[in-house]
């Protein structure tokens, strides 16, 4: 089966494997030479998207939400959040021309009735990785599958600028209570480039000194007998998350004052 038939046949079968109303959207991190990236669809309309899809009717929500991370990027053991559910009547619009615009096979008259017609609300999640270990993969959809920086989206489709907006309050409001940074980093890294991480996120400035004394203090980050080669005077520590303690923090959260 190609592309165009495998659109064709979840037009006018999807409703057979998959709920209807509801669709979970994934707003999906990554960062990149002090840069906060999100991973964007580009539709065969040039319409920009997050990574997004249906619930097979007989799975689970979260086995949902990692079924279409890795569709997306090929990893399945990201950070993942569920963080707000989008419900206006109005955010999933669509039309009968809308859907015949998918697939050039989709050309049969789409009845009043159809599933993809209906009102959709869509749950919302957002994952964050370390960008290097991402290999972008559009959908049957998709043309294009492609990071951009969070601070210059394109327009979205439907209310994804919304949700991307929602999805970064979250993770700025998280970060304070979950090791994150985890799932952003190398495993080894400096002082200075988790410090850089930080301020990245949060999008403010946070003290060069008191900000490792943090994270020290509650555990989750150790120093290695190691160093990092960067100049002829300039060979800084490295660091990497202690798992046990990341773990736990993970489980029972943790506070952070920056």
């Amino acid at each position: 089966m190609n592309k165009q038939e495998e659109v064709h046949d979840f037009i006018q079968n999807g409703h057979k494997t998959y709920l209807k109303h509801l669709s979970i959207d994934c707003v999906i991190f990554g960062y990149h030479e002090h840069q906060l990236k999100v991973l964007l669809l580009k539709s065969k309309k040039s319409i920009w998207s997050l990574a997004g899809g249906f619930i097979k009717r007989d799975e689970p929500l979260l086995e949902a939400a990692i079924r279409i991370l890795k569709e997306r990027t090929g990893l399945d053991e990201l950070f993942l959040q569920q963080f707000q559910t989008f419900g206006e009547p109005s955010r999933s619009y669509r039309t009968a021309e809308d859907i015949k615009k998918l697939s050039d096979v989709a050309k049969a008259s789409i009845s009043k009735d159809h599933w993809l017609l209906d009102r959709t609300l869509s749950i919302g999640y957002y994952a964050v990785t370390e960008y290097s270990k991402v290999t972008p993969q559009a959908d049957f959809f998709s043309e294009k599958c492609e990071w951009w920086d969070v601070d210059g989206l394109p327009a979205l489709f439907f209310d994804h600028h919304l949700i991307a907006t929602e999805a970064l309050k979250a993770l700025r409001t998280q970060i304070y209570h979950q090791p994150i940074g985890f799932n952003l980093l190398p495993e080894k890294f400096t002082l200075p480039e988790i410090h850089d991480l930080y301020e990245t996120i949060l999008g403010k400035k946070l003290d060069r000194r008191n900000f490792p004394k943090k994270l020290l203090s509650v555990g989750i980050i150790k120093k290695l007998n190691e160093q990092k080669k960067i100049g002829a005077h300039r060979s800084p520590f490295l660091y990497k998350f202690d798992k046990r303690k990341y773990d736990k923090a993970l489980k029972e959260g943790i506070v952070l004052a920056f």
